[in-house]
């Protein structure tokens, strides 16, 4: 079902949040409250267990204050023709007025 890449990185985001956690010195019971998940649900993230839903995970970036970086996950595609008519617009010459 998952490659062993997949499982590899999860273990690491798994590792990622326990090391925050830790460094913020928050009671896995405190902080499993506050995601809104059982302390084995939380021990399942922390061991990066593919069985637990995303939203849980949310949570969890929301209140160590990481949920902005969600939006670097998928990027939308750029845009050739809206950065060139960026380009364009901020080209525009400014002349002196006329005396």
């Amino acid at each position: 079902m998952f490659t062993d890449i997949e499982i590899l990185k999860l273990k690491g985001l798994g590792r990622r949040l326990k090391k925050e956690r830790l460094r913020r010195n928050d009671p896995q019971s405190e902080f499993a409250v506050r995601v809104g998940v059982s302390i084995p649900t939380l021990y399942k993230m922390e061991k990066g267990d593919p069985s637990v839903t995303i939203g849980y995970w949310i949570k969890a970036l929301s209140i160590l204050n990481k949920l902005d970086e969600l939006d670097n996950l998928i990027v939308p595609p750029e845009s050739l023709f809206e950065k060139y008519e960026t380009l364009q617009k901020t080209k525009h010459r400014q002349r002196a007025r006329k005396k």
